[in-house]
């Protein structure tokens, strides 16, 4: 197919964000995702049962999670939002159907590691289903992601936990590159030494149960924006809304000015 230059577009047009949220356990995600306009759920994990959402069948291989994309490319519909719940979860179905593939019971069967280059491929036409939505449809795109704490090598520092995304690191990988926000939701905790005589002391986790959204990394977490959001704000859709609608036009107006 020849590239002619009517295809070219200005790089400043505002599209629909593509956002990846990972947080602790029960904090609140689907939540956060319910309150974006006009969703409609992919499930590959239960737990929406207490939510008023519209959400397609739980999906229970991968196929069936491409076929709810295809659903939303092909067909009318009045849905904004597209909502994956989870991406974890989905990575177990990848590895299934990349093991079913290869006619192996186990995708650690696959010899060198190539079961997991497999399901980076198998990864990135799922996010090129989300980018036709995006593209052609006008759809933002939410990924739920559950959290895990692991080990990070700093090269510059010593090694300490941070949360990251609890996915296979290639996973990770091509998931981080491809969105425009990762977030990161916890609750926000302090802590406070207590001293316990004979020159003992224990630190103990205080907090009042407020949750907090992180755009922004940090050593203890994973998190990015190409957006100028704040770099914390509360867990509340209607609040990340509102700024990120606010960062994404200064962002565009900042392009305008900068091309004249």
């Amino acid at each position: 197919m020849a590239i002619e230059l009517k295809s070219l577009r200005k790089s400043s047009i505002m599209r629909p964000p593509r956002i990846v949220l990972h947080g602790t356990h029960g904090v609140g995600k689907s939540t956060f995702a319910s309150a974006a306009g006009n969703p409609v759920f992919i499930q590959t994990e239960e737990g929406l049962d207490a939510l008023n959402v519209t959400a397609f069948p739980l999906a229970r291989s991968y196929d069936e999670v491409m076929e709810a994309l295809k659903a939303l490319y092909v067909e009318e519909h009045e849905f904004t939002t597209v909502v994956l719940d989870s991406a974890d979860w989905l990575e177990q179905l990848i590895w299934k159907k990349v093991a079913m593939n290869h006619k192996v019971s186990n995708i650690e069967d696959i010899g060198y590691g190539k079961g997991y280059i497999y399901a980076i491929e198998m990864w990135r036409d799922i996010l090129e289903g989300f980018d036709l939505l995006r593209n052609e449809k006008q759809m933002m795109t939410i990924i739920l992601a559950h959290t895990q704490i692991k080990r990070f090598d700093d090269p510059l520092a010593d090694s300490y936990d941070r949360y990251m995304l609890d996915l296979h690191k290639g996973g990770a990988s091509v998931i981080s590159e491809w969105c425009d926000v990762l977030a990161f939701a916890n609750y926000n905790v302090a802590t406070v030494k207590e001293e316990l005589g004979f020159k003992q002391t224990r630190t103990r986790a205080m907090g009042a149960g407020t949750r907090v959204l992180h755009t922004q990394e940090r050593p203890g977490w994973v998190a990015k924006s190409r957006y100028p959001l704040p770099d914390t704000m509360p867990l509340d859709y209607k609040v990340f809304s509102t700024a990120l609608v606010t960062a994404m036009e200064s962002q565009q107006s900042n392009a305008k000015e900068i091309s004249k």
